[in-house]
């Protein structure tokens, strides 16, 4: 998977497998980097897309 920002449906889901995949990988090698890449990527579309509005009226 090339990293890239997130612009179909299908990109968080196949985001989500190759963290899947990356899980295990140790810190400070292309593995690891490509993990915490990917994980901010879905953390910032998942705030995006889900984050529930907690203003009260």
């Amino acid at each position: 998977m090339n990293i890239k920002p997130f612009k179909t449906d299908a990109d968080h889901p196949a985001a989500l497998k190759e963290v899947g995949s990356l899980i295990t990988a140790e810190p400070n090698t292309p593995e690891g980097e490509k993990l915490d890449v990917l994980v901010t990527l879905i953390e910032v579309y998942e705030y995006k897309e889900f984050s529930i509005d907690t203003e009260l009226s």
